[in-house]
């Protein structure tokens, strides 16, 4: 049994899509097992940081790709397919935070947190978690497509023409967004970069 398992690390995703639509869970694990937690940290970041509506996605997510896995075509790439969904699922959620605000007056309860007003003390040793929460709130800040591309390129580390696939734009396109984006986040995250002067070009090549 463990052996057999064990095959199904060495199968391709899109072999394992293929065992999923017989209704093979040992296929439906490996694939949670690849995805979960790179799907769960995209939805965390795209969703403002809230953890528990993070695991809701998730979870939903997964029932989606045993419900819709018969709309997989088996010649396309998985990595693609799943973001795709997990993008469409963001943009809803968007969609229905939108009406919600119309609906109560343009009244925003979910205001993003403060910025600390201290400044960043460079003598001090700033920690993963100062660098994370700062990027988090910067994130939010941007545009959706471009917190999106980001996301996709550095955690999810899709390539050019798989962002461009899943947010339906061209590779130029989603080249712009990456530039504007790391450009804005090195300037406000400098404090935490040694080399302050390296050109943040080369990330999306």
């Amino acid at each position: 049994m463990n052996l057999f398992r064990k095959n199904y690390t060495l199968l391709s995703d899109e072999q394992l899509m293929q065992r999923l639509r017989q209704d093979n869970s040992a296929a439906f694990d490996e694939l949670y097992k690849r995805y979960s937690q790179r799907l769960l940290a995209y939805f965390y970041r795209m969703l403002g940081g809230d953890a528990e509506k993070a695991r809701d996605f998730l979870q939903d997510l997964f029932f989606k790709i045993i419900d819709k896995h018969a709309t997989f075509r088996l010649e396309a790439q998985f990595s693609t397919w799943i973001f795709t969904l997990a993008h469409n699922m963001c943009k809803n959620e968007y969609r229905r935070l939108t009406v919600r605000r119309i609906m109560t007056n343009g009244v925003d309860a979910e205001t993003l947190p403060n910025p600390s007003s201290d400044s960043v003390n460079i003598e001090q040793k700033i920690d993963h978690k100062q660098f994370t929460a700062l990027l988090n709130r910067e994130l939010e800040k941007v545009d959706k497509n471009q917190r999106s591309s980001f996301l996709l390129r550095f955690q999810a580390q899709l390539s050019i023409k798989e962002i461009s696939e899943i947010l339906g734009c061209s590779e130029g396109t989603t080249k712009s967004r990456l530039f504007y984006v790391t450009k804005k986040l090195a300037n406000v995250l400098r404090d935490f970069n040694p080399y302050q002067n390296e050109e943040t070009n080369h990330v999306i090549e």
